[in-house]
């Protein structure tokens, strides 16, 4: 079972409530119509009936009727959610007649809709920059608890003859948002791309954090900010399986950790590698998949507290489909399901 097919199943076994704010973007409607049609969650659209219908029809879409949809501009639907931003931001000045306007906006009323418990999850980016994204999603939804960055994993889908990583997988962060983190950012980076390793790669995370240097083979501020965050990760989360700093060939090659690290369980058998800077990050991901023809999932937007994920504007179908599937699972593991 591939690893998207393991990931349908699960979410069809626990469909969750899914916000699609960009609600007549064809190819976002006929992402729908597919995860409608399989029974993959339960969709919310958030706009105009007539016009989401409309859109479905001229598409030739037969399932969008099965959706809840919700009026952004029904008052008597908004106002509850007016009422909650408004509470949310009263520190920063913001009344009921600024809250009224921002839930007019679909991406803020649908991170309302999370934060007030009538939905699980939300995807969207196929119209909106990823700026304005993840703004509604940090000030309704803000981070989970003892997590205060938000950062972005890969899925790499290795070749079936690759003998690196674990079921043909290894997991990459941070490749898509914080551009230099502190050692405590790279901790709760570590800690959060655990999660996603166990919630939606499927495996048990051992985690190698990444540096230049193995076990003191150099000295530089740079390594001891990597060696510092593991420690800090292990207090984080004690169950954590982490080690570093090593070198990218100590992490994943056996023969190379039994020799630069003999006494660490994680040398030679990491599947999930952490980056110490975002250029590191988004380099090694984007050469694995040219080089090796690896597939890679993501970004996957991990340490918020409730899954939102962005689309990039050049989205296919299908890569609306699987980021479906993956917020979902992230949604159904938040649940421990």
């Amino acid at each position: 079972m591939t690893l998207f097919e393991r990931l349908t199943k699960k979410a069809q076994e626990h469909p969750q409530r899914l916000v699609l704010p960009e609600s007549t973007e064809p190819r976002t409607l006929k992402a729908a119509e597919t995860i409608i049609e399989k029974g993959i969650a339960e969709v919310i659209f958030l706009g105009k009936k007539d016009e989401i219908l409309g859109k479905a029809k001229e598409l030739g879409l037969a399932n969008i009727g099965k959706a809840t949809i919700y009026d952004s501009d029904d008052k008597e639907f908004t106002d509850k959610y007016a009422a909650l931003f408004c509470e949310l931001r009263k520190k920063k000045g913001v009344t009921m007649e600024d809250a009224r306007y921002t839930v007019k906006n679909p991406l803020y009323l649908g991170c309302l809709m999370i934060k007030a418990g009538d939905a699980d999850c939300m995807v969207a980016g196929a119209l909106s920059p990823t700026s304005s994204v993840l703004r509604a999603a940090f000030q309704v939804l803000k981070t989970k608890p003892g997590i205060s960055v938000v950062s972005g994993a890969f899925i790499m889908l290795l070749p079936q003859d690759c003998v690196y990583g674990q079921e043909h997988m290894l997991v990459f962060a941070d490749c898509a948002v914080v551009p230099d983190p502190t050692m405590e950012e790279l901790a709760q980076i570590a800690v959060a791309t655990a999660k996603t390793t166990k919630d939606i790669a499927g495996l048990d995370p051992v985690v190698a954090m990444l540096s230049f240097s193995t076990k003191g083979s150099a000295s530089h501020e740079k390594v001891d900010k990597v060696r510092e965050a593991a420690e800090l990760a292990k207090k984080l989360d004690p169950s954590l399986k982490i080690d570093g700093e090593l070198q990218s060939d100590a992490a994943i090659v056996p023969s190379v950790g039994e020799l630069k690290a003999p006494e660490s369980e994680v040398a030679g058998h990491a599947n999930t590698l952490i980056f110490p800077s975002l250029e590191t990050g988004n380099i090694a991901y984007k050469l694995v998949q040219r080089i090796s023809g690896a597939g890679a999932v993501g970004p996957i937007l991990q340490g918020l507290a409730a899954p939102v994920n962005d689309l990039s504007r050049g989205a296919t179908v299908d890569d609306i489909v699987n980021t479906i599937i993956v917020t979902c699972n992230q949604a159904i593991g938040d649940k421990g399901l």
